[in-house]
Formats: structure tokens, C-alpha cells, sequence
């Protein structure tokens, strides 16, 4: 498989430099991760940024890094997707250092491996109120900012509720409801020119989520048919498209950036072992099962 282990073309290769200059894009989830090479990407072809997260500190220091490595002005906006007012208020810092918002990232999420009869109420609510209700929630505030440049919306999602996947029951129906939203979003903002999309991504190599979520002792690479992990720069490259006007017609969609891997998953825990006793799998899970 050693032939198909392409590397990761950057951006610069397809899109022009300045292709965003003049644009603002607001993200939640940016400090790190995958937002945060989305963001990097952006910048380095001319977006102002504003990246949203809980740790005010670490958004400093990604802020500041972004800046060093692009050249242009990042804002870091202290908020918790959970709290309406606070994403308000990170919205309206937005808008008062920038003058507007043209682009949008829902990319706040959590995740962890658990069965549904070891996962607490509480602890599905919590995946379902960051993933989804803080979609919900961005989207409420930034609107307004949105229609008025009649710009775009980008979701970050999953390819795991596609099947029933064990241990993943919280952050399916969070994804699964994320895509719909996203759909209605496109429809019912379409005709005031405003965009929706979603990227789904596959198996991401060196992210804190693929590294907490594979079992001890796995090689996610094996079930991918393109032959390697996924990079950061994959989703990036898909989401320069996706807000570039070569995409001006493209709304309602999911891009899935897995390199094939859907289409073959099998579970990466033993089944059905893992859901008949879970107490024997304990030790392949990152974590507290």
C-alpha cells in the first residue's frame, strides 16, 4: 500500500494567496486540532481570524502563534459553546474588532469510548449540549453578522454514525443531528444568500481525538483504502474550497475527507465482544471506561 502514501499538497499549490483577504472567519474549537490548521490555512491566504474556546490562555498563545506564521490579525474570544451569552459576547468582540463576520466554523466538540449501558445521562447530554446544541448555538448568534455578508457556514462532523459503531453512541447522535441541522440551515438560508456545508472527517493522525479514541494496540491505517492517516491539511484543504466562490454553488452538502475509510470500517474494539463485556476490553481504551 506503500505506493498510494501521497503527501499532503498545500493549499498554496491550488489556491491563490490573497484569496481571502478582506474576510473574517469566526471558529469555534480553533486553539488546536484540526480548526486550528483550518484556521492557519485560511489565514495564510488572507482571513482575519477569531478563535473561540474555554482555556484563555491557550487561545492567547494560538493567536499569537497563528499571527507569527501568517501575517494577519487573530482575536482570541474566551467562550463556552454551552453558554448563549458567552458565545454572544465572543461574536460581538468579533464584529467590534473586524466590522463584520463573512465565515463561520462550528468545530467545538468532545468525544470519548464508552458502551450505552456505561454512559450516564449526564455524560451523553454533555457530548450532545458541546457537538450539537453549541452548533445550534453559534449559528443563533452569528447569523445576523452572516446574512448581511451573505457568507458561509462550515461543520465539522464525523463519518461514525454512518453505521452503528460501538461505544460511540453519544457522538453519533450528536453528528447525526449536526449534518440535518446543517442541511435545514442551507435551505432556509439559501435564498438570503447564505451558504452551509459540512466536512466529515476520517482517522486524523497526531489529533488529541484519534489519539484518546484508538484502542491500545491498533493501526487505524490498515482500513484506510487511500493507504495513510489522514493529515490536519486534508480538512483544510477541503475547507479553503468549500469557502472559496468555486464552491458559490455548493450548499447542503457533507464532504467526506476519510480517504475511503468509511466504506470499509469495521470496529477497532473486538466485536461482540466489546459489547457483551465490556469489562474485558478495559484495558485496549485510552481512558476511564
Amino acid at each position: 500500500m506503500s505506493s498510494f502514501r501521497a503527501p499532503v499538497s498545500s493549499s498554496k499549490e491550488v489556491f491563490r494567496d490573497d484569496l481571502f483577504k478582506g474576510k473574517v472567519l469566526f471558529c469555534t474549537g480553533g486553539r488546536s486540532g484540526i480548526c486550528y490548521r483550518v484556521v492557519e490555512t485560511m489565514m495564510s491566504h488572507g482571513v482575519d481570524a477569531a478563535i473561540i474556546g474555554r482555556d484563555a490562555k491557550g487561545l492567547a498563545e494560538s493567536a499569537q502563534a497563528l499571527e507569527k506564521a501568517t501575517g494577519q490579525t487573530c482575536l482570541p474570544a474566551s467562550a463556552d459553546v454551552r453558554d448563549p451569552k458567552q458565545l454572544e459576547k465572543a461574536v460581538k468582540e468579533t464584529v467590534d474588532k473586524f466590522g463584520k463576520i463573512d465565515f463561520v466554523i462550528c468545530g467545538a466538540a468532545g468525544n470519548f469510548l464508552a458502551p450505552i449501558q456505561g454512559l450516564s445521562s449526564n455524560a451523553f447530554k454533555t457530548v450532545i449540549d458541546i457537538d450539537l446544541l453549541g452548533t445550534y448555538r453559534t449559528i443563533k448568534a452569528t447569523l445576523p453578522y452572516i446574512r448581511e455578508s451573505e457568507g458561509s457556514y462550515l461543520h465539522i462532523s464525523a463519518t461514525l454514525h454512518y453505521r452503528g459503531l460501538p461505544y460511540q453512541a453519544h457522538v453519533s447522535a450528536a453528528k447525526a443531528g449536526v449534518d440535518s441541522l446543517s442541511n435545514v440551515l442551507a435551505v432556509e438560508e439559501g435564498p438570503r444568500g447564505v451558504r452551509s456545508n459540512v466536512i466529515a472527517p476520517g482517522p486524523i493522525g497526531n489529533t488529541e481525538g484519534m489519539s484518546r479514541l484508538t484502542p491500545k494496540g491498533t493501526n487505524p491505517e490498515n482500513g484506510v483504502p487511500l493507504g495513510r492517516m489522514g493529515d490536519t491539511g486534508d480538512i483544510a484543504n477541503a475547507a479553503v474550497f468549500l469557502f472559496s466562490p468555486a464552491a458559490s454553488w455548493i450548499t447542503g452538502t457533507v464532504t467526506v475527507v476519510d480517504g475511503g475509510e468509511h466504506h470499509i470500517r469495521e470496529s477497532l474494539l473486538p466485536y461482540p465482544q466489546s459489547v457483551l463485556a465490556p469489562e474485558k476490553v478495559k484495558d485496549l481504551i485510552k481512558g476511564k471506561l
